[in-house]
Order: C-alpha cells, then sequence, then structure tokens
C-alpha cells in the first residue's frame, strides 16, 4: 500500500501597535486593489494622520481594508498590508474545519484547479503526523492533514490539500506532479511559510536569563 505525503520540510478584525506586535512576514503577492488573499479578494488601503503606531485590518464584504499611518513609506504600506493579510487569514482559520467541510473544502480545489479529476474519499485531520504535514494512501483515496495546520493561513491548508490531491492523480515528486501544483498560484508562498516553520521549531532554545 503506497503512501505519499508532504513532509516538514467572515467580518475579522485585527490590530497591531507596530512598536511592539510586528512581524517580519512578507508581503509577497501584495499590490494596491488586489489582495493575496484567494479568491482575489481586493484590497482597500486607508491612510489617516490621526492614527500614529497602529495597524489595523478587516473584512467588509468582497474586501479587505487596512487603516494605516498616514506618514508610513510606500514599502512599510507593502509590508504591512501583507503582516496584516496573514493575521486576518490565520485569525479567521482558527474556526476549525471538521471533517466534512475539509472534505467540501478539496472538492473544490480539486474542481478549480485539477478539473474535478482528483476525488478523494475521504479528508479528515489527524493528531499522529508530528514530521509531516499531510499524507495521502492513493489506493483508498485518502487523505489525512495535521492537526498542526490548524490556525495557519487558509493559503497553507490549501496548498496541503492540493498537494495531497495531486497524489492521487501523480505518484511521487516527479515533473508531472509539479506542473500539476503550478496552477496554484500560491505554491511556492506556502511553501516559504511551511519551511519558515520548520525551521524557526529547529532553532536551539535559548535559556531565559536568570530573573527573568
Amino acid at each position: 500500500m503506497e503512501k505519499w505525503g508532504l513532509a516538514d520540510t467572515g467580518c475579522e478584525s485585527i490590530a497591531i501597535d507596530r512598536r511592539t506586535g510586528g512581524t517580519s512576514a512578507a508581503a509577497t503577492g501584495y499590490r494596491r486593489g488586489v489582495s493575496a488573499d484567494p479568491p482575489q479578494r481586493a484590497v482597500e488601503v486607508r491612510r489617516s494622520a490621526r492614527r500614529r503606531r497602529t495597524v489595523s485590518a478587516y473584512r467588509e464584504g468582497d474586501r479587505t481594508v487596512v487603516l494605516i499611518p498616514a506618514r508610513m513609506s510606500e514599502a512599510e504600506e507593502r509590508r504591512w498590508v501583507g503582516v496584516m493579510l496573514d493575521k486576518l487569514a490565520a485569525q479567521e482559520s482558527k474556526r476549525t474545519l471538521g471533517d466534512t467541510e475539509l472534505t467540501e473544502r478539496a472538492e473544490r480545489l480539486s474542481e478549480q484547479y485539477f478539473t474535478g479529476r482528483a476525488r478523494p474519499r475521504s479528508v479528515r485531520w489527524v493528531t499522529n503526523q508530528n514530521t509531516r504535514w499531510g499524507s495521502c494512501t492513493p489506493a483508498e483515496g485518502s487523505i489525512r492533514l495535521s492537526h498542526r495546520l490548524q490556525g495557519m493561513p487558509e493559503y497553507v491548508v490549501d496548498y496541503v490539500l492540493l498537494h495531497e490531491l495531486a497524489h492521487l492523480l501523480v505518484p511521487g515528486h516527479g515533473p508531472r506532479f509539479w506542473e500539476l501544483l503550478e496552477a496554484y498560484p500560491r505554491t511556492e508562498r506556502a511553501r516559504g511559510y511551511l519551511e519558515g516553520i520548520v525551521a524557526a521549531e529547529r532553532l536551539p532554545k535559548v535559556p531565559a536569563a536568570r530573573g527573568e
């Protein structure tokens, strides 16, 4: 029995104080008017002279509104829009999908990117995959996703689902496999996100100074 997997390699709003809550998340794929979030949700950036330190964002219908200080540079704007899009996506993903919803999501992704050719019989969360993000058993048509993905941005979960769906069509990780995943526009960004998580987990733990 062959098993393939991806190894470790609403109105939502959120606000961050730039002095205390900053992150180094990249704004890859962002440009004014188009979000990095699928399905191509429009982004509106609003500058305010009264806003000094905080950056906030919220969903408004089919668009995302990002509020920033008026004096922020364009480079800072791009970086912070990327940060806020990822924060919102992660916040929304915390509303954990059940196995039924996960299966429906996989079916939608298959229709969108693989013309419905990948047809899983089951898609579910598992808690026993700590060295891989997902796995697939083509003979059974079963896909399993690690519970560690829960809370990550939606585009990352979608990438892992598509990775496992692709294994229903092509075993192994040869050229044909990666050609399938090229259809998903955020493959490289999602892979970079997961690689960053793995790299962070491998960093040596620095002991806290005495008295901290």
